[in-house]
This record gives C-alpha cells, structure tokens and sequence, in this order.
C-alpha cells in the first residue's frame, strides 16, 4: 500500500485567535463556547447617517470609524432576564426595533447612528451584572470606533436597568429607560446605585399598568436620584403595560424628542422640558398625553 504523508498541519494545536470587535468574554463552563458581547445595526439602512462627505447617503463609508458624518450613538439594549445563561432572545431584538427606527429616523439628519447590543447572555445574573457589563462595553467599543461622540443608552424591561446602571461610562450623555426592571427594595441589600447618573440626561418612562416590572420601584429610583441630578425625569403612560403599545407613536415621540434634545441640544418639547425643570414628584409622575408628538 501506498504511502501518504500526513499534512504538515495534522496534530498542530490550533492558534487562538482574536476577536475583531469585542473584548468581553466569559469563561467556557463545562466545555461550552464562551460567548462575546457583539454591536448589530438595524435592518436595511435605517442606522446609519444620512451622507458621509466621501460617499452616499447609506453607504459602508457613512459608518466608518473616521466618518464625520458619525456625531451620536444611540445604544439600544434589549429586555432580557433576572437569572440565565441562555442565548439573548430573539423576541427581545425586535421588540426594540420600533424604538431604534424611530431614533434612526429622527436623528438621521443629524449624524446620528444606531445600534443594538447583542448581549452574550439574557441573565443579568446577579453580582455579575451581565447585562450592565455588556452596555458598558458597548459605550467602550462606540469610542474606539468613532471616536468622542457623545452616547446614549436607551434599553427595555432589564436592558433599562443596564442602561441606567452603565451609564456612569465617560461617552454616555444620555439614559433612556422604558419600563425598566428594578430589584425590589431590600433593607438587607444595597440599593440600586444611582452616582452614576450625575451629569446625564435621564429619562424613565413606565405604564402604570405594567405587570412586569413595578411601576412605583422606578419612581423611588428616580426619586433618589434627582436629589443629585436635577436632569432627571419620569413620564407615566396611564393604563399601558410593560411593552408599552398602547400608546406606542406617543412613547416613541417622547424617546426621540429628549435623544435629540440630550445629545444635539436641541429644544425639548414643552412637557419634556417641564418634567426636567418640575422638582418631585411633579416632574417624577408626568403623564404621557394622548397624541404627544403625533402628526
């Protein structure tokens, strides 16, 4: 029988290799891959800005690292849940796409881009704060690739806690919080930080029928941190729920008036602007008025 040599490669361990666009990895428990926190754009071209100098309006060039045309992030980050090693869901992605289209739209003009975080895990997992940990990779990954422009972290249900809780990165100028999930109050645990939010933008927004996450623990969060921070404040969508559908175009409205408000200085709408100036709880427990910014 004929002789083949084996190939020069046979029996060579293989060399790892490194990831292009993140650095947060978690350990492989129990042989399992690990998983890395990855930044995804939004269907179509609806993320990116509206023209770069060198190229049209949509193209690869528009969302280049050195592009002018880059002048504000928005982050968004998905729902997700208390404890788990699961994959993100799917689910949770598209539920923030109405939100990351409207921001996309509105702020287009502007140079603003848009991505979502796709996070390594759904959990927030305790001590470990996954999900947080993920937002602020994110914010770190905005900066390396486009540079200093100011971020804002925009997120839903438990992606709303991260967005709060990571918003003391340098690049965030800006939190958005829909329905976020809070930890109930505990005297034997420590409370929800809220440091972190001195010097940004915040603004929550929960329905008061949510059966999800507790209406009233946001507000005690937001109560506490607009002792320090007078940039803070609470609309609530009355008789809507966690996903906030009821009055989804006045929400979305609302999100895009403060994101461009916050990031672009420009002029907040009358309500928006009260909320911000009202002390509590005036500015803490501002209804969402029934066609808020719809044409």
């Amino acid at each position: 029988m004929a002789h083949h040599a084996l190939p020069r490669w046979w029996g060579r361990r293989a060399e790892p290799t490194s990831p292009r666009d993140t650095t947060v990895d978690r350990t492989a428990q129990g042989g399992r891959v690990p998983r890395q926190a990855r930044l995804g754009g939004l269907p179509g071209r609806l993320g990116l800005p509206a023209r770069s100098p060198g190229g049209p309006a949509g193209s690869a060039d528009a969302a280049d690292p050195a592009d002018p045309a880059v002048t504000g992030v928005v982050l968004l980050l998905p729902d997700g849940e208390a404890e788990s090693e699961r994959r993100a869901s799917a689910l949770s992605y598209a539920a923030v796409l109405p939100l990351g289209r409207a921001l996309a739209r509105a702020g287009r003009s502007e140079g603003l881009l848009v991505h979502r975080v796709r996070y390594r895990t759904r959990g927030w997992n305790g001590a470990d704060a996954h999900l947080a940990a993920d937002a602020t990779w994110a914010a770190e990954e905005v900066v390396r690739r486009h540079g200093d422009v100011p971020v804002c972290l925009a997120g839903h249900g438990m992606g709303g806690r991260a967005a709060l809780r990571a918003a003391g990165h340098p690049a965030v100028n800006s939190v958005l919080a829909l329905a976020p999930w809070l930890p109930e109050d505990d005297v034997a645990a420590a409370a929800e930080p809220v440091a972190q939010l001195n010097g940004r933008r915040v603004l929550i927004v929960h329905g008061t029928n949510d059966r999800a996450t507790d209406p009233e623990l946001s507000y005690r969060l937001a109560e506490r941190a607009k002792k320090s921070n007078r940039d803070t404040c609470r609309f609530e969508v009355h008789s809507d729920g966690h996903a906030l559908r009821q009055y989804q175009d006045e929400v979305l409205a609302l999100a895009a008036d403060f994101v461009l408000g916050s990031m672009y200085a420009r002029h907040y709408a009358r309500p928006v602007a009260d909320a911000l100036a009202a002390p509590p709880p005036l500015g803490l427990r501002m209804p969402l008025a029934a066609g808020f910014g719809v044409r």
